[in-house]
C-alpha cells in the first residue's frame, strides 16, 4: 500500500481552497486500490470536511500555513505518518522535511511584488517575513522530487528566477471549472439590489490584483453601469472602500463580500463582462468560471492570462488606467462577444487530477 500525504489546510481558502475541493473530489473518483491518503486539514475545519472513500483518512492539525508552527508542529504531524510521498499544495512547508514530496506552486507573487503593499505589518517585520519566505520556497524548489505549476507561463518564472536545471521536473498541469457552480441556481433576488447593467470583478482586493486602478478607470466613465466587486471582507477590502469614498463612487462601484456559491452564478449570468486587471496570476480561476457562462471577458495583457485565454478577450494595459478606461468604453460600445467552446475543453479539474497522480506514480516509482 503507497501513503500518500496531502495539505488540505487551505481547503476553505479562496482560489486555493478550490483547487483543493475540486482535486480531492475528483481523487477519490480514481484513486488506485493500492493507494491510500492522508489528508492533513485544520481543527477548526475539519467537521465540515468529509470524504466517502475509505481510502481517504482526515488527519487534524493546528498549525497554520507561514508559521512556526508550521515548521514544528505539522512537520512532526506528517513525519510521524511515515509517508511514502507528501504533496504540499502551497508555498508554505516545513523545511526539515527529507522524504520525497511533490509541491504545487500556484505562482511567485510574492517573490515578485516586494513592496510590502501585501502585508499589514511594519516594513521591518515584513522585509523579515519576505527574507523567511524566499528562503522556504527556495528550499521547495530546491528539494521537491517534482513541482506541479497551473501554466507554462509559471514554468518559465520558476526557471528564470531558480534556474533552468529545475525544468525537467516541473509539470504545468491546467486547473479547470469550480464543479459547485454546476447546476446551481442563481439568487434571483440580487436582481433587485442590481437593476443597472454592471460589470465584475471576482477575486481578493491584494495589491498585484491591481483593483484600484480598475476603480479609478471605472470612475472616470461616462457610462450608466456600476462595477461590482466580489471578494472577502478584510482588510484590503476596506482600503479599496476608502477608495471608492474617496472617489466618490459609492452608488457606481460596490463591493460584495463573501458570496454564496448561487450568488456567483447570478453575477456570472447577469453582468455584461469579467473585469480581471490584475498584474501577476497564476492560472485565474474567475476566467474560466466566465467562459463557462459564456461571459465576455476584458482582462490585463499579462503572459499567463495570453496563454489561458488565447485572443479570447479584450486586453488592455494593466499599468495604464486611460488604456482600461478605453478597452471598457471600447466593449460598451461594440459589445463584444467571445466563442469559449473549444478553448474551455482545454481546462478540467478532472484531468488535472488523473495528470496529479500520474506524478505521484512518477515520484514513487523513482525513490
Amino acid at each position: 500500500m503507497k501513503k500518500i500525504g496531502i495539505d488540505a489546510r487551505l481547503y476553505f481558502q479562496t482560489g486555493v481552497g478550490v483547487y483543493l475541493r475540486n482535486f480531492l473530489y475528483n481523487l477519490q473518483k480514481i484513486s488506485p486500490q493500492d493507494f491510500s491518503f492522508v489528508v492533513y486539514v485544520l481543527k477548526e475545519d475539519s467537521a465540515k470536511i468529509t470524504f466517502t472513500n475509505k481510502q481517504f483518512i482526515k488527519r487534524e492539525v493546528v498549525d497554520r500555513w507561514h508559521t512556526f508552527g508550521e515548521q514544528f508542529g505539522f512537520f512532526s504531524e506528517i513525519k510521524k505518518d511515515d509517508l511514502d510521498l507528501m504533496h504540499f499544495t502551497y508555498f508554505g512547508y516545513p523545511i526539515f522535511y527529507r522524504k520525497p514530496f511533490v509541491a504545487t506552486v500556484h505562482d511567485l507573487t510574492p517573490l515578485l511584488f516586494k513592496t510590502g503593499k501585501s502585508s499589514t505589518r511594519n516594513p521591518l517585520i515584513y522585509y523579515l517575513k519576505h527574507l523567511a519566505f524566499q528562503f522556504v520556497v527556495t528550499r521547495q524548489i530546491k528539494g521537491a522530487k517534482y513541482i506541479i505549476a497551473p501554466t507554462k507561463t509559471i514554468k518559465s518564472q520558476i526557471t528564470d528566477i531558480f534556474g533552468t536545471q529545475y525544468a525537467a521536473k516541473i509539470y504545468p498541469i491546467y486547473e479547470g471549472l469550480n464543479r459547485e457552480l454546476l447546476n446551481r441556481k442563481e439568487n434571483n433576488l440580487l436582481a433587485e439590489k442590481f437593476k443597472q447593467p454592471f460589470f465584475l470583478y471576482v477575486s481578493n482586493f491584494y495589491p498585484h490584483k491591481n483593483v484600484e486602478r480598475l476603480i479609478m478607470a471605472f470612475a472616470e466613465l461616462d457610462q450608466d453601469a456600476q462595477l461590482v466587486l466580489v471578494g472577502p471582507d478584510d482588510y484590503f477590502a476596506d482600503r479599496t472602500q476608502q477608495l471608492i469614498i474617496k472617489l466618490k463612487q459609492e452608488k457606481k462601484i460596490i463591493l460584495f463580500h463573501n458570496p454564496k456559491i448561487e450568488d456567483f452564478v447570478f453575477f456570472y449570468k447577469n453582468a455584461e463582462a469579467l473585469i480581471h486587471p490584475s498584474l501577476a496570476e497564476g492560472f485565474g480561476l474567475p476566467l474560466i468560471e466566465a467562459m463557462h457562462f459564456d461571459l465576455p471577458i476584458i482582462a490585463s495583457n499579462i503572459d499567463v492570462f495570453k496563454e489561458v485565454l488565447d485572443d479570447k478577450c479584450l486586453s488592455f494595459n494593466p499599468n495604464d488606467v486611460a488604456d482600461v478606461r478605453r478597452k471598457i468604453t471600447e466593449f460598451i460600445e461594440r459589445k463584444q462577444k467571445f466563442d469559449y467552446g473549444d478553448l474551455i475543453k482545454k481546462y478540467s479539474f478532472a484531468e488535472m487530477t488523473k495528470k496529479t497522480l500520474e506524478v505521484y506514480n512518477k515520484a514513487i516509482d523513482e525513490r
